[in-house]
This record gives structure tokens, sequence and C-alpha cells, in this order.
């Protein structure tokens, strides 16, 4: 088990730091970012692909790269007399209340002048109320629980979308399969218990009601439970045209395994990425998921189209032994971000920090997502992250929707 003050990546040295939660307004030696995953526990794999991901990112900015990403020419933070950032970062165990503790440790003692994290919405909730409190910046890497922007916080930003940008991203593309002919009449949800799973069952809901969709089952399940089998079960009575499950890594595993073992094939799985983003899922039960699409914020084939896209993901599978996906594309994008707007603050001032993210204005092309920008609303979430949807077809996704980004046309239904 990693102890919490271990993995510390970067330069030497410590900041000469005066007061709780205040920075000074000056150039740094280094600037200190917190970082909160959960490091052990049934989530431990995402927070070491996080740890790759962000650290891969720590790099593109702390070195020299000829990529036409923010601060990859040159070394450090030109802003801030080249200072280099240093992370800190901290297991949170999948656990909120653990979470906010590690939050305000980070910025009480390790006097982190930013926070990035923390996958579990549940968990980011807790953090970004903890930043709040302090004055911190929080930047909410991949969190996607629309709940999250719409509590008046201002040192919240998220970079990446939000479950109803993902969601109508989804019935988008139904309603244009709709179009060409398929017939699609019903969905069923499927969702685990946390603030994740119940706002993208909430969404979804909507939405089916909104564009003609019938809900012939709307299921919730505890998080990490022993057993499905009541619940699948109850969608193989359904028969929806489109099953649409939120789940994280081990019950999208679970699911899977029990649904082959009940012989239910459903003809459609549209996913809301999370556990069915994620390659262990793939390497344990990617047979049985074949034309499954899912939900996502990344697409590997814009390497072709953007040179940055490869390169980056080069220097990551080079630290992960794996590709970028959903979670650590936006992993990565998040100290992307936050660097750029240090870099403009020229400080390690929090309120500095908030004022130069809310300024934030990236081009699509300079970053690695399909995204039009990086723009900040007054709530602090980026309204132009463009989602896509990806198809899971041998043994890799292919991008399906829109068309836009797509390379192939989706296969529908699914593969038996």
């Amino acid at each position: 088990m990693i102890r919490r003050r271990d993995l510390l990546v970067g330069g030497a040295g410590a900041l000469a730091l005066a007061g709780a939660g205040l920075r000074p307004a000056r150039a740094a030696d280094e600037v200190v970012v917190g970082v909160l995953y959960a490091m052990s526990g049934a989530s431990a794999q995402v927070g070491v692909d996080a740890r790759h991901a962000i650290e891969t990112a720590l790099d593109i900015v702390n070195a020299d790269h000829a990529l036409d990403l923010p601060l990859a020419k040159g070394t450090g933070l030109p802003g801030l007399g080249g200072a280099k950032i240093r992370l800190v970062f901290a297991d949170h165990q999948a656990d909120p209340q653990k979470g906010r503790a590690e939050a305000e440790r980070l910025i009480t003692q390790d006097k982190v002048a930013a926070l990035v994290g923390c996958y579990q919405s549940a968990v980011s909730n807790t953090v970004s109320a903890t930043a709040e409190r302090y004055g911190v910046p929080f930047v909410c890497a991949d969190s996607s629980s629309p709940s999250l922007h719409r509590r008046n916080l201002k040192f919240f930003f998220r970079p990446a979308a939000h479950d109803e940008m993902f969601s109508a991203a989804m019935f988008d593309f139904l309603d244009a399969q709709r179009a060409k002919g398929q017939t699609i009449g019903s969905v069923a949800l499927f969702f685990e218990d946390t603030i994740y799973g119940v706002d993208s069952a909430n969404v979804q809901r909507k939405l089916a009601g909104e564009r003609g969709y019938k809900v012939v089952a709307d299921i919730k399940y505890k998080t990490n439970s022993p057993s499905l089998t009541a619940e699948v079960q109850q969608l193989k009575t359904a028969n929806a045209d489109v099953l649409l499950p939120t789940s994280y890594t081990t019950d999208a595993i679970l699911l899977t395994k029990t649904m082959a073992e009940l012989g239910y094939k459903p003809k459609s799985m549209l996913a809301q990425a999370a556990g069915f983003a994620e390659k262990v899922t793939y390497d344990t039960v990617g047979d049985k998921l074949q034309g499954l699409i899912s939900r996502g914020s990344f697409s590997l084939d814009l390497a072709a189209k953007r040179p940055s896209v490869g390169a980056v993901n080069a220097l990551y599978k080079a630290r992960a032994a794996r590709d970028l996906n959903d979670n650590s594309s936006r992993q990565f994008m998040a100290l992307l971000v936050l660097a750029d707007a240090v870099n403009r603050a020229g400080s390690t001032d929090g309120q500095k920090i908030r004022a130069a993210l809310s300024a934030t204005d990236i081009p699509g092309a300079q970053t690695i997502m399909p995204w039009k920008r990086v723009a900040f609303g007054p709530d602090g979430q980026n309204t132009e992250a463009d989602p896509v949807l990806l198809q899971w077809v041998g043994d890799k996704f292919v991008t399906v929707f829109p068309d836009s980004a797509a390379v192939a046309p989706a296969l529908w239904p699914m593969k038996a």
C-alpha cells in the first residue's frame, strides 16, 4: 500500500511560504501541485494510470519538447522565472471523507498552490469544497457529474465535458441511427449508487423522455456489489434496444461476466465510459464486449490530424505500457491547463491562479483532445469540450461519432 507522503515527483527543495492557503506573489523556485487519486483499493489501477498521465504532462512542462502544446517548448514556467512544477500525490482510497482530509493536509502542510483530481465524482465533491474553503484552485480532471460545477464555487474548474454533455452526444447518436432506419424504441438504465451514477441516470432519464425513447428498466445498484445476478435478470427480462450502463471498473467487469453467465446479450450497449473505458476491463472481458460503444473525451484516431496526439501517447505509453484513454487523456490535460494558468498568473497565489484559469483560452489544436477549445464559463465548466463516441472492435476502440471525428461507421446493433 502506498503511503500518503510517498510518490513525490519533481525537483528538490521546498517553498518558503507563509500562511495557510496564501501564496506569495513572486517568482518561485518550484510550484507545488497536489494530486489526489485512489492509489489503493478497487480503483488503484485508475490512480496508477492517472499518475503516469500527470507525470507525462509534468515532463512536457518541465522539460523541452517540440510540440504544439502549452509550455512544451522550453523548460519550466517562464512566467515564474523558469520555475519547475513538483507534484505531491495523495491516496484518497475512493473515500470522499479521506479525500477531504488529504486535500486539507496537502493545503495546510504541503502548501500546494493548486489541486488536481479525483476520478470519483463523490471524492471531487468533497475535495473541491475543501479547496474552496482555503481559496486554492481545484482542477477537476475527470469527474463528470453535472452537479459539481453548479455549487457556486469560485475555485472549481473542469476542462472536460460533464455527463449532460456526454449523454446528449449519446442520444444524438441514437437519433442519427434512427434517421438511418434503425429501430430503436427503448433503453435500459443501469447505474451505480454514488453521485456519478445517480446524476448520469437523471440526465439520461430526462433525455430519453425528451427524445421519445421508452425507459423499460431503471436499475440502481450498490457500487462494488458482490453480485449483480438479480439486476441482470431484470435487464434480460426488459430486453431494451439499448443498455446504458454507468459503472466503475470492478462493476463493469462483474456486469459483463454476469450477463454472459445468464445468457443475456444486449442488442446494443452505449456506456458512460468510466469502467467501460479501462484497459483492464477489455483485458478481462473484451471478447464479450465486441461492438460496445462508449462515450469519450479522447480519440487516438486524432493522431492522424494532430501530431502531438501520437507524440504524447508515445511518452505516456513508455511510462504506463498502455495507450491513453478517456480518463488518462483528461488527467494529462488537467495539469497542462493548470500549468498554463500558473504561468500566466506569474504567481503561486491562489486568487491570481484562479483569475488566470478564468481567463484561459487554449485553442483545441493546442490540446490532445477533439475539443474546440478550453475556455471556462463563470461556473468553471469548459463548454467547448466536444465528446466523441468510440466502439470496441477487435482489440481497440474506433471513433464512430460525430461524423467530423469518425474514422469508421458504427456497427449497429452489436455483434453477438
